[in-house]
This record gives structure tokens, C-alpha cells and sequence, in this order.
């Protein structure tokens, strides 16, 4: 099992806190959100780690990592961060976002899951929400499930709250099939996109597209692409909001609420 850390973004909203720095790199109780995750990694047997870097990559220099390089982060999104590691996609796979942490057993459900293409998605999150978000349904996507727990529908503008059935998190799994049908698909849509049209999402280039747009995409080709639901235990750092939020109900001795970090 490889796992594959996306950490090229800038961080604009957590300025002044990334003016330095990645986001990945900013200190969450004691530790970057970087070293969490590789703890985390190590700790559940996983060795073969990989970080995509891009904005301020001088300052991430973790020993026994490999490193990618993604020079365009300033006009790319996660797609094409993903895909500077495409050496690395093969076999079984799991896929991080750097902005993230999340406890052991978030990590072991993914792992542990038989199915080719696998997703993390938090069924607690509206009160997660709610403490990040004035309006919590301006900052949510849909994310809709068929009746095996299968993704049907994932990171669409929404309508009404019955479209949420989970949030994603930024983790997952791609395996056996599932990696090399992810690299084909990549390869075809962009090929594609050289026609002047993004057909994963039609609204933006095809570099900036979301990785939701890519899930949406396989979907919508005919894979199976199974949730793996959690009810919290996972935090994103996206702003100063959230670094003040989380600083202080750490500090109140309320962050247990939303994850446990003994478990990480």
C-alpha cells in the first residue's frame, strides 16, 4: 500500500499563517498537519509515502519521503497535482489531501475496504459544519448514495439538504482495476479538454479541475465507486477560522466533539 499527500496549494485563506509556508506545514496542537499524517501512515504500516509539493516547497523537507513537483500549482487544481505522482499510481493507493487529519481508525476503514475505487465520507457532518460556517449549506456539496452505499452523485451546487448524504473529506482509495481505469480516464478527458471544452466540469479550465469533478467523471462512465462512511474524527484547516476554531475548543477541552487525538 502506497499512500499520496496532494500538498501544492498556496493557503490563501489561512493567511498570515502561510505566507511562509504551505498549509500542510502549519502547526495544528503541537504538530504540522503533515506530520500527523505521516504518523498516521507509518503508524498503520505504510511506508512508501509520496508528497506532491508546490507553493513554498523549500520548506517541506520530511526525511524517507519521495517528493513530486507540481510547478503549476498557482493555475492547477488537485487533478493535476494528483497526476505529477502518476509514477506512484499503481497497485493499491491511498489518496490525501494535505489539509487534513483524521484518526487511525478513519485510515484503517479505507484501507480494509475490498472495493476498487473507495471514498471517506463524513455522515456527522452537518454540526461540523454548522460550527465552521455561518450558512453551512453555502460551503456544502451534494453527495447522494444509491441504496449499496455506492456514490451516485458528488460535489454539485445543492438545492435542498436531502442532497447531502455525507460530506467528502479529501481521503481515499484506488486499487487493483480502479488505479489504471483512474489513469486512463485522466488521459482521456484530457485529451479532450485540448477540443476547448473541460468535460469534467464545463464551467472551469480543465487544470483547475476539483477532484470531486474526476470522482463524478469515473461515476458517470459506469464505475462503482463505494463510500466509506465516518461520523467526524477528521478536521480541515482552511482558513483562520477554522485554525482559531480549533485552538479554541482544544483549549476549552471541547475538541474531543470533533476528533479524538489520542487516535491519531
Amino acid at each position: 500500500m502506497k499512500a499520496i499527500i496532494l500538498a501544492a496549494g498556496q493557503g490563501q485563506r489561512l493567511r498570515p499563517l502561510t505566507n511562509d509556508k504551505p498549509k500542510c506545514m502549519v502547526k495544528l496542537f503541537a504538530k504540522s498537519l503533515l506530520d500527523w499524517q505521516i504518523k498516521n501512515f507509518y503508524d498503520s504500516g505504510i511506508s512508501d509515502i509520496s508528497i506532491v509539493k508546490g507553493y513554498k516547497a523549500e520548506t517541506i523537507s520530511i526525511p524517507n519521503v519521495n517528493y513530486f513537483y507540481n510547478s503549476k500549482y498557482k493555475e492547477t487544481n488537485m487533478v493535476e497535482t494528483l497526476f505529477c505522482a502518476e509514477n506512484k499510481l499503481q497497485d493499491n493507493v491511498i489518496i490525501s489531501y494535505g489539509d487534513i487529519i483524521y484518526e487511525k481508525n478513519i485510515l484503517k476503514k479505507l484501507m480494509d475496504d475490498d472495493n476498487d475505487m473507495a471514498v471517506v465520507i463524513d455522515k456527522s457532518w452537518r454540526k461540523y459544519w454548522e460550527m465552521r460556517f455561518k450558512n453551512p449549506l453555502n460551503d456544502a456539496e451534494s453527495l447522494i448514495l444509491d441504496d449499496n452505499e455506492f456514490i451516485k452523485n458528488i460535489g454539485q451546487p445543492i438545492k435542498e439538504i436531502s442532497q447531502i448524504q455525507g460530506q467528502y473529506i479529501g481521503l481515499m482509495k484506488f486499487q487493483n482495476s480502479g488505479v489504471e481505469i483512474l489513469k486512463e480516464f485522466y488521459k482521456k478527458v484530457k485529451n479532450l479538454s485540448k477540443l476547448g471544452v473541460n468535460p469534467l466540469n464545463s464551467s472551469i479550465p480543465f487544470q483547475k479541475s476539483y477532484m470531486t469533478d474526476l470522482i463524478q467523471g469515473l461515476i458517470d462512465e459506469g464505475c462503482k465507486i463505494k463510500s466509506i462512511p465516518i461520523n467526524n474524527g477528521w478536521l480541515e484547516l482552511d482558513s483562520i477560522d477554522d485554525y482559531n476554531l480549533y485552538n479554541k475548543k482544544f483549549n476549552e477541552n471541547t475538541l474531543s466533539e470533533l476528533i479524538d487525538l489520542k487516535k491519531l
